[in-house]
């Protein structure tokens, strides 16, 4: 069976992020949603997603598909009914299409001429940024149990001090020493070739994925995760990191979700609570006006290709787009536009031929080319992100 992951109804609520990602690429727990649904299904996915995106995240159609809404996560219950799905029959979860089973085009889906199958389990669904560190936790839980069922673990040396060894997972070429791993309250997996340095403290639930690094000293509260070729530093708590993104230094980062390719200068924090203890509001691009989360405890939200100076201060609830570069004292607006070059004292247009350069060095540094395909998303995100720049 050919099964596609599509956008679904709550891909622009996922804005910055989804930018440049199709939101099965959105990394929640220790595997982005994409790799949790082909592990459970055995086989490859491709992507319905923005027509910019395509060429990039292509679709793969054939004369029969089942097509899956990317924002819910697999579970056994409902990959077990997905599979028995047959020609013209649609699960839904109350209002939500979660899957179906078609020969049509997808510009002739009548879901009115299909059967209805109510999915009645329970399962995880992204349809808010802020979901993405705040269903953290029962996301690792559920990796972590589908990626080493029936497996051992690396040995962990006798020089860490590890509270719940059993929920710790050291995958081949893990470094770890003189560290406090406390996985009582949570899971604790450690990646292929990643390195946890001396005197780092963790508390589970949290990730560390392939090559990434925990710096001497370092802080984490879980539920946390660190994606692939990340490094991080200081006092992380409640964080979902993507990937190619650094926090090597002191300062603090909480509730808090951060793209791809980002770097936080040192001594950076970000507040994650209002002094008057009152619920958080956080951009949304579908209204353009700031909306309610229902959360007392929410950080930043960074896109991907961002990055700030030293000494950066954000308020809470702060969202940043992509390629913008902040900098500088005092506490810059907590909507930041996408390609926003500056700071508290005000932003102007960080211009593509100036954000380009900077990429294709950060790229380079990890042997990866700055494709014309990313150029492209990038001055078509640029483009869509203009009405919200001031200057």
């Amino acid at each position: 069976m050919n099964y596609i992951l599509f956008d679904g109804p709550f891909r622009d609520n996922l804005l910055p992020l989804t930018y440049t990602r199709p939101v099965a690429d959105i990394r929640i727990g220790i595997l982005t949603i994409r790799e949790k649904w082909e592990m459970h299904l055995g086989t490859a996915t491709t992507t319905i997603t923005e027509d910019y995106l395509s060429e990039k995240f292509p679709m793969v159609e054939m004369e029969t598909n089942v097509l899956i809404n990317a924002s819910y996560l697999p579970t056994h219950d409902l990959v077990e009914l997905i599979s028995k799905l047959e020609e013209n029959q649609a699960i839904f979860k109350e209002e939500d299409v979660i899957a179906f089973y078609t020969k049509d085009a997808q510009d002739d889906i009548d879901f009115d001429a299909y059967e209805a199958i109510e999915f009645e389990g329970d399962a995880i669904k992204v349809e808010n940024t802020w979901d993405i560190f705040s269903k953290n936790g029962e996301a690792i839980q559920q990796d972590f149990n589908l990626i080493t069922e029936g497996r051992t673990s690396q040995p962990i040396s006798s020089t860490n001090n590890v509270l719940g060894a059993e929920n710790v997972f050291l995958e081949e070429g893990a470094i770890l020493e003189f560290a406090t791993l406390n996985a009582s309250k949570g899971p604790i997996y450690i990646g292929k070739d990643s390195e946890i340095m001396e005197g780092a403290l963790i508390r589970g639930p949290f990730v560390l994925c392939d090559h990434s690094t925990v710096k001497m000293g370092t802080r984490v509260y879980g539920p946390t995760t660190v994606g692939p070729y990340c490094k991080i530093g200081g006092e992380v708590a409640s964080s979902v990191f993507f990937a190619y993104s650094n926090k090597g230094h002191d300062g603090y980062i909480g509730n808090s979700v951060i793209g791809e390719w980002c770097n936080i200068g040192a001594d950076t924090n970000s507040s994650n609570l209002k002094n008057n203890y009152a619920e958080v509001r956080l951009w949304n691009y579908t209204t353009e006006s700031f909306t309610r989360t229902g959360l007392q405890f929410c950080g930043l939200v960074m896109g991907d290709h961002s990055k700030c100076g030293i000494n950066t201060m954000f308020n809470t609830g702060t969202v940043i787009g992509v390629s913008a570069n902040i900098f500088g004292s005092g506490y810059p607006r907590n909507f930041i536009p996408s390609f926003s070059w500056g700071g508290a004292a005000g932003f102007t247009t960080y211009l593509t031929k100036k954000a380009f350069e900077v990429t294709e060095v950060v790229m380079s540094r990890r042997q990866l080319e700055f494709t014309d395909i990313d150029k492209a998303i990038l001055n078509h995100v640029f483009e869509l992100s203009k009405k919200f720049r001031r200057d």
